[in-house]
């Protein structure tokens, strides 16, 4: 399975993804070699904050889960140039039906 994550420069990266897995924790694995993915992660998952705040391709957005109404919330009060299609990537798991998701990282997420 595979994502495609833009970084911060307009570069696309197709990175192997793991069923299951969620897609911060994607970004985050291949931003440990790669500092143009580098993203903070702080929370680890728990929904805590904003800093894996990505942009979902606009053809994405209807086959993701939509917002749980704390993600939206979390989005509003700690991320950075918030869109209509911001998503935390803590809340969406790869699966055969995102396989080929495409999300850039947003702004503020940067370690």
């Amino acid at each position: 399975m595979k994502i495609n994550v833009t970084d911060r420069a307009g570069k696309t990266h197709a990175l192997e993804g793991i069923d299951g897995w969620r897609v911060m924790e994607i970004i985050r694995d291949y931003g440990m070699n790669d500092p143009a993915l580098a993203i903070k992660a702080e929370c680890g998952g728990a929904m805590a904050c904003a800093t894996c705040h990505v942009y979902v391709a606009k053809e994405w957005l209807d086959k993701i889960p939509p917002q749980h109404p704390d993600e939206a919330d979390i989005l509003t009060d700690f991320g950075f140039g918030v869109e209509e299609n911001s998503r935390l990537s803590c809340q969406i798991i790869l699966g055969d039906d995102i396989d080929g998701l495409a999300v850039t990282i947003a702004p503020g997420t940067e370690p």
